[in-house]
């Protein structure tokens, strides 16, 4: 049984001239870094082969030595391309799709493995064909023409070279707006303009905050919560938080006008284990400073005095992203067969696909014309939270894994020494959703937990054919 896994973008470009850059497979190292070289052997026509190398010294040495030649199997002008690449016991097809959207296209990529060698092929082939796929779209859609409108938004971010960060550029890049990173050392193989800061001052980086047009803020500045919950571990979560949202506040202060739009990262554990308390927009907190809470309420209360025309106070659940830690360790388990309950398995489990986070932070920023976002604290979370237990049966489902016993706490707690994280990560959950999405007009493409899971994980195929199945 052959598995796919799709990726689109929306891009702010006719589909003619998206199709100048992707119906010829030559320049696919030029927007995907995972190619080092194609070679085509004639023309671009349906028959026509060639040979790519693939990045990696070992995948790169082996695929150029063993290899034989992919074949152009469908060609289908501003519209379809797809190769076949023979793989060891099986093959792979890859797919560009166009698909005309008001304002620009909608490009996909589809990858399929099939075959007895599938599984091996999609773990190693996949992970370098797919790395940050929307940031070479990004590259992909400069590299078609695309640049920014002189209306565009400027939005500077603090945080930008995080796993969200480099998505949100990456979506705002391809819809034409103008992206700035904040970053304590830049990488030059981000398509993205980059200004260097230390976080904690007000610098010359604040010069990026002049400009012509419109401004926004979006940061996601802070140290990633899978670490163990040492007093000096979670001191520096605070303050990996606290000051950079300080030095922007400060910042703003200085500008001779607001800023048009601000949207500061929070976390729906600011609620701490909740329990059964439906948590929304206006739920008080916890009382004292107990675990996430001590973070994430200083992390709040550093933006108060920040100089914007509009503010959103977003406080996201998890993001559900095949390539982001969450979904990926969850996958790992599951595949590892312990996707049985974690403890009880009764605590919650909110969520919001990564997709709609996306959705939501262009509202915030002002550029969805049919949702309109009042100021202050908003949940970015699905309205269909679920329990632990129904998350993992929903992995397993998806991942076709047989029933897995539970893992008692304890369990649980030695396992998160060895892998150095907090188990309250596992052991703990809120009931997180939004009183203020409905009403403002957002409408979430991934309500519920089986679509978001069918949309990001390989989907099967039967006989090979393209018609995807749960």
């Amino acid at each position: 049984m052959a598995r796919t896994t799709r990726y689109t973008q929306f891009v702010s470009l006719p589909p003619e001239l998206v199709w100048r850059v992707v119906g010829d497979p030559a320049r696919w190292p030029e927007w995907n870094p995972a190619v080092v070289s194609v070679r085509l052997h004639g023309p671009v026509a349906v028959g026509a082969t060639g040979d790519y190398l693939p990045r990696g010294r070992f995948v790169g040495a082996l695929h150029g030595r063993t290899a034989p030649p992919f074949a152009i199997t469908v060609l289908r002008p501003q519209r379809e391309l797809t190769i076949e690449q023979p793989e060891p016991a099986g093959r792979m097809r890859l797919t560009w799709r166009l698909i005309p959207a008001e304002g620009g296209t909608n490009l996909t990529q589809e990858l399929t493995f099939s075959g007895p060698s599938a599984a091996a092929a999609r773990t190693v082939v996949a992970r370098l064909l797919e790395h940050e796929l929307r940031v070479c779209f990004a590259r992909l859609a400069r590299l078609a023409g695309l640049a920014p409108k002189p209306d565009a938004l400027t939005v500077v971010t603090a945080g930008g070279s995080g796993a969200l960060g480099r998505q949100l550029a990456a979506d705002l890049v391809c819809r034409g707006q103008r992206v700035t990173i904040l970053t304590r050392r830049r990488d030059t193989a981000l398509p993205f303009d980059q200004v260097e800061w230390d976080g904690k001052s007000v610098g010359k980086w604040i010069a990026a905050l002049h400009n012509p047009g419109k401004t926004a803020i979006v940061n996601l500045a802070g140290k990633l919560v899978d670490c163990r919950p040492t007093k000096r571990n979670i001191i520096e979560l605070r303050r990996s938080r606290v000051d950079p949202t300080a030095a922007l506040v400060a910042a703003s202060a200085a500008l001779p006008a607001p800023v048009d739009y601000w949207v500061q990262a929070s976390t729906t554990a600011i609620w701490s284990d909740a329990g059964e308390t439906r948590c929304t927009e206006t739920t008080p907190l916890p009382v004292g400073l107990p675990q996430m809470t001590g973070v994430a309420e200083p992390w709040e209360r550093g933006f108060d005095g920040a100089n914007t025309e509009h503010h959103t106070i977003l406080r996201t659940s998890i993001v559900l992203d095949p390539h982001a830690p969450a979904l990926r360790r969850l996958c790992q388990l599951t595949s590892a067969g312990l996707g049985g309950r974690v403890g009880r398995g009764d605590q919650w489990f909110s969520w919001i696909h990564i997709e709609d986070w996306l959705g939501i932070v262009r509202a915030a920023l002002g550029l969805d014309p049919d949702v309109t976002l009042p100021d202050g604290i908003l949940v970015a979370a699905t309205d269909f939270p679920v329990r632990n237990r129904e998350l993992m049966s929903a992995l397993r489902r998806h991942l076709n894994r047989p029933p897995a016993p539970p893992t008692p706490a304890p369990v649980l707690k030695l396992g998160a020494v060895l892998l150095r994280t907090d188990p309250a990560l596992g052991l703990t959950g809120r009931h997180a959703t939004s009183a203020v999405l409905g009403a403002a007009g957002f409408r979430f493409r991934y309500p519920r937990l089986d679509d978001a899971l069918m949309s990001l994980l390989p989907s099967a195929e039967i006989d090979g054919s393209q018609m995807a199945v749960s």
